[in-house]
């Protein structure tokens, strides 16, 4: 049992920290210290359900209906294209008025959705939770176990990221830095966009 347990914890811990427009929101949040533990713990929840839900049945059904797949792909280019335009034009803005304290932030309202869409959106993540991890996790001697390591590696991660964010932002509070920060944002956001559209899944 440790086997599988620690098996779902490195092989899933990989997968997440490849997925790069979660990460890249995240620690966006946590660096603004705008709800950045709610839109960590949305994707620690939304982690959890969708590794359980693809060791239990799902990646088969997902794998008859490929077209639902090809319909998220593009959902995901326009939203991901959308979050990097937003990022773009901050860059170039600049965000004098926003401190890292939160003083000027989005509603919690809007921080759920946003995360949600970022989660929901990208195609990528349901390729991974639902058909990558149980097809590792189908060749553990319990799946139960490798579903907790799993579910382990994603609540460390993106706890770490929401801690370290936040313990960034009295640094990077001058314009100069959101500047920097906003255009490395924008261009990840941007280049997985690119990626989706032209190679697919």
């Amino acid at each position: 049992m440790l086997e599988s347990y620690l098996t779902g914890l490195l092989v899933c811990g990989g997968i997440i920290v490849a997925i790069g427009a979660q990460n890249a929101y995240i620690l966006s949040q946590a660096i603004r210290r705008e709800h950045h533990w709610w839109a960590a713990g949305l994707c620690m929840v939304s982690d959890v359900l969708l590794f359980t839900l693809g060791m239990f049945g799902v990646s088969a059904a997902l794998m008859a209906a490929p077209q639902a797949l090809e319909v998220l792909r593009w959902l995901g280019v326009a939203f991901l294209g959308w979050l990097a335009l937003q990022a773009f034009v901050r860059a170039g803005r600049g965000r004098a008025a926003l401190k890292a304290s939160g003083d000027v932030g989005r509603s919690l309202k809007r921080v759920i959705l946003t995360t949600l869409a970022v989660t929901l959106l990208n195609p990528q993540v349901y390729l991974d939770t639902l058909l990558l991890i149980p097809a590792v996790g189908a060749q553990q001697s319990s799946a139960v176990t490798f579903v907790a390591g799993a579910s382990s590696a994603s609540i460390l991660w993106f706890g770490g990221l929401a801690w370290f964010g936040s313990r960034l932002a009295p640094v990077l509070s001058k314009p100069g830095a959101w500047r920097v920060i906003d255009g490395v944002i924008g261009l990840m956001m941007a280049a997985i966009a690119l990626q989706l559209a032209l190679g697919g899944l």
